[in-house]
């Protein structure tokens, strides 16, 4: 288990967030790469991750678990303005970069680039390992309320007085998710990302797979 420092003053979460020197260095690239919005909201999702992981007795290392949440949004950034590969694959390869400069265990970063890359992807990640598991959980409470329930008022006070939930957050994150794939519209097939680019624009057509595979070349 890392040693770290407790998130609320009060310590009532039971959880803290990693403070080596690495997991220090990944929080200021995030601060200098990504918005206050997102910032935040991964902050949470690391938060929300690890206190469902404590309640369910799910075990993780909260380094790997921090570092997935930090960079599970990165590729919806305007550093992949021009990128052709689901945002979240951009993050897991962002994350894998930024791991292996620091000689990271190659297990290891295989469990971060996991995370990253399917956190979108339902159905799959809960019966991985916990960090896998618990970067989609987190970020399910965080956007959806996904586990709303299983974590009492005062722990989701203190997750939001320590990295505030903006006002109308709903409507900006889908705008961030909508910015951030609006370039890219193919790479959204097969996901549930294709529902923000047709919750923001009208003109966005959907592809069918059935009509992929009644129009295949094999007749």
């Amino acid at each position: 288990m890392i040693q770290g420092k407790a998130v609320s003053s009060a310590d009532m979460l039971g959880v803290v967030i990693p403070d080596s020197n690495l997991m220090r260095e990944v929080t200021q690239l995030i601060l200098d790469t990504e918005s206050e919005l997102l910032f935040n909201h991964s902050a949470r999702v690391y938060l929300w991750g690890a206190l469902l992981g404590k309640s369910k007795g799910i075990a993780f290392d909260p380094e790997l678990l921090y570092v997935a949440a930090m960079f599970h949004d990165l590729g919806l950034t305007s550093a992949y303005s021009e990128s052709q590969l689901r945002f979240e694959v951009d993050g897991a390869n962002a994350a894998r970069d930024f791991l292996r400069s620091h000689r990271i265990l190659e297990q290891d970063i295989d469990r971060v680039w996991t995370a990253v890359a399917l956190h979108t992807t339902p159905g799959i990640p809960e019966h991985m390992h916990g960090e896998i598991a618990l970067l989609q959980a987190g970020a399910g409470m965080d956007v959806a309320g996904r586990g709303f329930g299983a974590l009492t008022e005062e722990q989701r006070a203190a997750v939001v007085g320590s990295y505030p939930r903006e006002a109308d957050f709903a409507n900006k994150i889908i705008d961030a998710f909508y910015d951030g794939m609006k370039h890219r519209p193919s790479s959204t097939f097969g996901t549930f990302n294709d529902d923000f680019l047709a919750h923001k624009d009208a003109a966005f057509e959907r592809v069918n797979v059935c009509s992929i595979i009644l129009n295949s070349p094999w007749k």
